[in-house]
């Protein structure tokens, strides 16, 4: 029998408030809340906070506030920027590669419901996972909706909402988001 964790993380329906989830969730909540208390904290500061709430990072400016579901589902490459108010529900990974950059109110959402009402109104959930590769900007107000791939090497335009993988070395924009050219 999986537990909701397990459930959560291999895209299948699952309880949200189960037990585990709900403490998971309220750890994150309250590293959350510490790490955006550092607004004028050194980096080192943050660093020993970030390295409680993330699954992994290795060198990361992340300018408060944030906020996450879970933090340990967020695997970051090196060099990471994100800039404030950015949200992760890291409900499933949310990989990010190297050299990542941020524009402000950037979301990453690896949740979401089921579609048919019957189902959505019983109140189990759904993730799944979104991966960003290497050398990538998100511009501001992106939305980056669940399952999605973006390519290395590739730009997203401020406020796209990105509902497919979008491959490497582009630059893509718009609702929903869409290859503008390649670079």
């Amino acid at each position: 029998m999986k537990t909701e964790l397990q459930k959560m993380l291999d895209g299948e329906l699952y309880q949200a408030w189960d037990e585990t989830l709900v403490s998971m969730r309220a750890t994150a909540r309250q590293l959350m809340h510490k790490y955006n208390q550092l607004m004028a904290a050194s980096a080192e500061e943050k660093d020993i906070v970030l390295k409680q709430l993330l699954g992994k990072f290795s060198t990361a400016t992340i300018e408060p506030p944030f906020y996450c579901d879970y933090g340990v589902h967020i695997l970051a490459g090196d060099n990471l920027f994100m800039n404030f108010n950015c949200v992760i529900l890291d409900c499933a990974l949310v990989t990010i590669g190297n050299n990542v950059q941020f524009g402000p109110y950037v979301q990453v959402y690896a949740a979401y419901h089921p579609l048919d009402a019957k189902e959505r109104i019983k109140g189990p959930e759904l993730a799944a996972p979104v991966t960003i590769g290497d050398n990538v900007w998100i511009g501001g107000g992106a939305i980056l909706c669940p399952g999605v791939t973006i390519g290395s090497n590739t730009t997203i335009g401020a406020g796209s909402v990105v509902t497919r993988t979008i491959p490497d070395n582009v630059f893509a924009a718009g609702n929903p988001c869409r290859v503008i050219r390649a670079l």
